[in-house]
């Protein structure tokens, strides 16, 4: 074991990589656990491995990017349809880069990396925590926290998924590595410029890779704020960490006209679903009993403070008194804390917003917060340094003993069935596994592709149907799940080319396998509103499924496009005095501007007049109910197609 002259080289050594020199079973131990758990994380996760819908969403709009269509979903329309701009745009540099390579292969390579990085970063973040107390001292780093987290079967499942988890497991394992060295400067030394506007840069990022996510980066950048001494290095931090993420959103309000993503604005984000929430969390809670492990990790967390004190600075010379405020943010304390508030915040926000859909997505993200100082844990060996003999081989027992049982309970819940017979099944929870749920309905049990959800109900009959209208319409989902209904559209023009074909709009809820499925010359709208404008700026059905709680009715989607509008063009289903009204109701000015914003060519002067109207696009809502609608804007109504009849001369609208 190295030995150290002064206290000056002990805080230089622990200021430099690798963070944690102290004694050779520390160093093995901790790289072995290192690897034994990105070796299980990664195998577990390939053999989960899948595509989610949501996925495939992103992927098509990597598409149109690569197209040259511009970040949207549908070409000639500006909606953000996906949560994650970086995920996004990291998406699209990866087709960039693989060229033919399918994208679906791409997202699942970037995904089932950057998971595994992150559970890396997490662990080396928290080794790094405990380094000063093992000065000198023999122990064995275990992973504790790091076992939990990839036990549960939804951290495999959203490993790999085509969605943003892994880059958010990367972000926050780096975002808690770089807030423990951080916290190690030497007491009245600086930690360097070039460090402290990286991590500023980090910590503003966050709500690039997540909205939700400024709640950690945002607290980190305050505590780099309070410890940072002198106004200009403050402003360079400031700059540092809001440069990329307002840059961003000035772009946003100007491309798009909104104030945050159109997922967002689709699912009414800054509503309130405590009820649901709280069912969201026991639906996650209950199948693997997440009580046991946390009550298990506090055990051990004690008996890590008993055994090698308070994480602390080490020894470190005192040259410049930075004031209390300062000396206490920027410590391994305060950071521990961060990290604990971070997860905490993401969990409230999580269950007030009612949670999600799929089985214990969202709930993920605090949970590796909250895991983190816990990832990996120092059984201490017995040396009589600290305490006596007896005591230290008590309490390496008993940390043994709690950390076997963590172990335990990771293997039971790695195998276990999860939400059991209710995995596939929307019941009155409106939550499902979501991987089985595609597994079982596509037929496929690693349903990678878009050509895989061909097989999904209803999948191939729409790639038919649009090859039998070439002169374009609109398909609805029938009840057969082999059929589509076809509303067709206006004849094409005389002078139509020989090869003319028409305009195809298909209304559906899978966005994704149907997007990845068709052309993009074919428009893909929902009623929920993630890639639908006007089912987006609809009203949230307070009992609706949560994530699904807006339903716009078919009828607007007749009404907005060149479709014939009357019967026995339409199917039985819809009514032509509904099209009529919703029809009428698209001539209300203000929904009229908010559909130029998104749909009028891009140009300085639209640019800047979606800057200046972003907020109020943001605010603005419309009535799903065509005839509600119509006096919501005090529009005339009308005249029904078939009016019945009183005996009574006909009266104006």
């Amino acid at each position: 074991m190295p030995q150290y002259s002064s206290a000056d080289s002990v805080a230089g050594r622990l200021t430099r990589w690798p963070a944690f020199p102290y004694g050779v079973w520390v160093r093995v131990s901790l790289w072995a656990s290192v690897t034994v758990v990105a070796v299980l994380f990664g195998w577990g996760a390939w053999q989960r491995r899948w595509i989610a819908d949501d996925g495939l969403i992103v992927l098509r709009t990597t598409r149109n990017m690569l197209a040259g269509n511009g970040p949207v979903f549908n070409a000639g329309e500006r909606v953000e349809a996906n949560t994650s701009t970086a995920w996004s745009y990291l998406m699209y540099l990866g087709g960039l880069v693989s060229g033919s390579a399918r994208l679906e292969y791409v997202a699942l390579t970037f995904a089932l990396l950057l998971s595994v990085l992150g559970i890396v970063l997490v662990m080396l973040g928290t080794a790094r925590l405990y380094a000063p107390t093992l000065r000198g001292r023999q122990a064995l780093l275990l992973p504790a926290g790091a076992l939990v987290y990839i036990a549960v079967p939804p951290a495999r499942d959203f490993a790999t998924s085509g969605l943003e988890n892994g880059l958010v497991l990367a972000y926050l394992g780096l975002l808690w590595w770089m807030m423990v060295c951080w916290s190690q400067a030497p007491r009245g030394q600086r930690t360097s410029r070039a460090f402290d506007l990286t991590l500023a840069g980090v910590a503003g990022f966050s709500v690039l890779v997540r909205p939700e996510l400024a709640l950690v980066g945002g607290l980190a950048l305050v505590m780099v704020l309070v410890a940072t001494q002198g106004w200009r290095r403050r402003a360079l931090i400031v700059v540092a960490g809001g440069l990329l993420p307002v840059a961003y959103q000035i772009f946003r309000m100007g491309y798009y006209g909104l104030l945050f993503p159109g997922t967002a604005l689709a699912k009414d984000a800054t509503g309130a679903k405590w009820q649901q929430g709280f069912t969201y969390l026991a639906n996650f809670n209950q199948p693997y009993l997440l009580w046991a492990p946390a009550v298990l990790l506090i055990g051990l967390a004690v008996m890590v403070l008993l055994l090698c004190g308070r994480p602390s600075r080490g020894v470190r010379p005192v040259r410049r008194d930075t004031g209390w405020p300062a000396r206490a943010v920027q410590s391994p304390t305060a950071v521990v804390v961060f990290i604990l508030v971070s997860g905490i915040l993401q969990a409230a926000y999580w269950i007030r917003q009612g949670g999600d859909f799929m089985h214990g997505r969202v709930l993920l993200t605090p949970l590796f917060c909250l895991l983190a100082p816990v990832a990996v844990i120092p059984l201490m060996l017995p040396d009589g340094r600290r305490m006596a003999r007896g005591a230290g081989y008590l309490y390496a027992g008993a940390t043994s003993v709690l950390w076997l049982a963590v172990a335990g309970w990771s293997l039971w819940t790695a195998n276990s069935p999860g939400m059991g017979s209710d995995a596939t099944r929307v019941t009155y929870t409106g939550i499902v596994d979501e991987r089985r749920f595609y597994a079982q309905a596509t037929g496929h049990a690693h349903p990678l592709t878009a050509a895989d959800y061909l097989d999904y109900p209803r999948m191939r009959a729409v790639v038919t149907a649009i090859e039998n209208t070439p002169d374009g319409a609109l398909l609805l989902p029938s009840g057969n799940y082999d059929m589509w209904d076809v509303v067709p559209a206006y004849p094409p023009p005389p002078d139509a080319p020989p090869d003319y074909v028409g305009p195809h709009t298909v209304f559906f809820t899978n966005l994704g396998m149907l997007g990845m499925n068709v052309g993009l010359d074919v428009r893909v709208i929902d009623q929920i509103g993630l890639a639908n404008p006007l089912a987006a700026h609809t009203a949230r059905i307070e009992d609706g499924r949560i994530g699904h709680d807006k339903n716009l009715f078919p009828d607007w989607a007749v009404a907005e496009g060149p479709f014939f509008k009357e019967k026995p063009y339409i199917p039985s289903y819809l009514d032509e005095d509904w099209i009529r009204q919703a029809e009428a109701a698209l001539k209300c000015p203000e929904t009229e501007s908010v559909l130029t914003a998104i749909r009028a060519p891009m140009g300085a002067r639209r640019f800047l007049s979606n800057l200046l109207h972003a907020a109020e696009f943001t605010r603005y809502r419309i009535d799903r109910v065509p005839l509600y609608e119509l006096r919501r804007c005090g529009l005339p109504i009308p005249e029904p197609v078939n009016a019945p009849y009183t005996g009574l001369p006909p009266t104006g609208p």
